[in-house]
């Protein structure tokens, strides 16, 4: 059953059934666009786009070339950025430039990014001078910037106004933005000096001077910030909005907690597929585009297979002497491994969010130091006990113990290390760390025992 509530008069689905999908296919093939468009009117733009991506590619492409259909700018804003560069395909020049026209610059500019070098110069000719301007100057900065998210549409009042004149100037102007939580107050070279908040304004005598009802602290963001740098601070400091500034700290934009909010989940899922080596990869995405994003770490990971395979190779007198060695051996490697990307996951995560920095670097070190040995006691406890269970070996029992203490240690260790030296060799660490870190557990897993082993054998 479809599960309904109402959210700004609109009807919020928050699962869509296969026929409900199926009827907007058939209406596509009947070629119905006034249904699919009253459809869509009557729902919230994030779901009209979670319907447009649960289509097949090919049904994407007739509902966008309907003839008197024109997808709502809103609409498009909330559709996956892969699905997003598919529809642009299908658009002309003319429908691009309404979409652009009737949405926010930072919305504007993420979608104009999509959009073939070719074709880019003719739409932004189309654009009136004010918006081309501020699209050229946002495509200008960094991908990464803070520029690349931030609202030029901003409500700032110079510090000598009034709250009556505030409130005069926010009625009658009609290019603010439709919704602002702050007001910020400049100065006369346009630098910000404080914010107010909109219901502060509303609550405060109209002759009352807005510089002294406004708050000092002001979080400057330079346009260059990375937008990683950017969310943090919004999640340091619980801000709901802060002011964007230029070199010469004029306030430029502003960014509002909903667009940090998409970076910080946008950064989330690529440090979790970097990690998995498989890099940006969308569910939209071909096998052929898929099979060579996964190829690179693929072909790295079967050179570090056969570089520990070659380790295990020089024991080969220790593992004919004992045959069971070649049993026992893949558990202390799979051990350490695990126990890696465990530690590899928390440093990962630990620097993208700067709580890891060089300051508590040594505490944190020996801090999976002493994880390290802490679990590699335990498990070497444990899988001693299973081994002396099973081949009534103390020996063997001894061996395993020593070498999953060691494996555990190691693995802890370089879990930590290697992400941070990456880091600090301007390497992302989610990218590279876990084929270093995996190949390391791996070798030092199998040296270890079979080192072990050869040592009592």
């Amino acid at each position: 059953m479809t599960l309904i509530k109402k959210i700004k008069d609109k009807k919020v689905n928050f699962e869509f059934n296969k026929e409900y999908i199926k009827v907007v296919t058939d209406k596509i093939t009947s070629n119905d666009a006034l249904f699919i468009t009253n459809s869509f009117k009557e729902m919230h733009p994030a779901d009209a786009a979670d319907i447009i991506e649960h289509l097949g590619e090919n049904d994407r492409e007739k509902l966008i070339k309907l003839n008197n259909f024109k997808i709502n700018p809103e609409v498009f804003i909330e559709l996956n950025e892969s699905v997003q560069s598919e529809i642009i395909k299908y658009l002309s020049s003319d429908a691009i430039v309404g979409i652009l026209k009737n949405l926010e610059s930072d919305d504007a500019i993420s979608i104009l990014e999509n959009v073939e070098e070719k074709d880019k110069n003719t739409i932004l000719s189309s654009l009136p001078p004010k918006d081309r301007f501020a699209l050229l100057e946002g495509l200008s900065y960094p991908e990464d910037s803070a520029a690349r998210i931030m609202q030029r549409e901003f409500t700032a009042i110079p510090s000598n106004w009034s709250v009556g004149q505030t409130i005069d100037y926010l009625r009658e102007n009609k290019d603010l933005p439709e919704q602002f939580l702050e007001i910020y107050i400049v100065d006369e070279n346009f630098k910000p000096i404080g914010t107010v908040p909109s219901s502060k304004v509303l609550r405060t005598a109209r002759e009352t001077k807005m510089s002294s009802i406004m708050d000092d602290t002001t979080f400057l963001i330079p346009v260059d910030m990375d937008r990683e740098e950017v969310g943090n601070l919004f999640e340091n400091y619980n801000l709901n909005s802060a002011c964007v500034v230029d070199k010469a700290n004029k306030l430029v934009g502003m960014i509002t907690s909903d667009d940090v909010l998409t970076v910080l989940k946008e950064e989330a899922e690529e440090d979790a597929l970097r990690l998995a080596g498989v890099g940006d990869e969308e569910i939209t995405d071909g096998v052929v585009k898929k099979t060579k994003r996964r190829f690179n770490w693929l072909l790295l990971n079967l050179f570090t297979a056969f570089l520990a395979t070659w380790c295990i190779s020089l024991f080969g007198a220790t593992i004919e002497q004992m045959v069971v060695l070649a049993f026992l051996m893949p558990i202390v490697a799979s051990m350490g491994g695990n126990a890696g990307m465990q530690t590899l996951a928390v440093a990962v995560r630990t620097i993208a969010t700067n709580d890891l920095t060089q300051n508590n670097f040594s505490s944190n070190v020996f801090k999976e130091f002493s994880i390290g040995i802490l679990n590699g006691i335990i498990f070497a406890i444990i899988s001693a006990i299973i081994v002396k269970i099973w081949f009534q070996d103390n020996i063997l029992s001894i061996i395993i113990a020593i070498s999953m203490v060691l494996t555990m240690i190691i693995a802890g260790l370089f879990g930590i290390l290697v992400p941070f030296t990456l880091k600090k060799m301007n390497i992302d660490p989610a990218i590279a760390s876990s084929v270093f870190v995996t190949t390391i557990t791996d070798v030092i897993g199998f040296v270890s025992f079979l080192g072990v082993g050869a040592y009592f054998l």
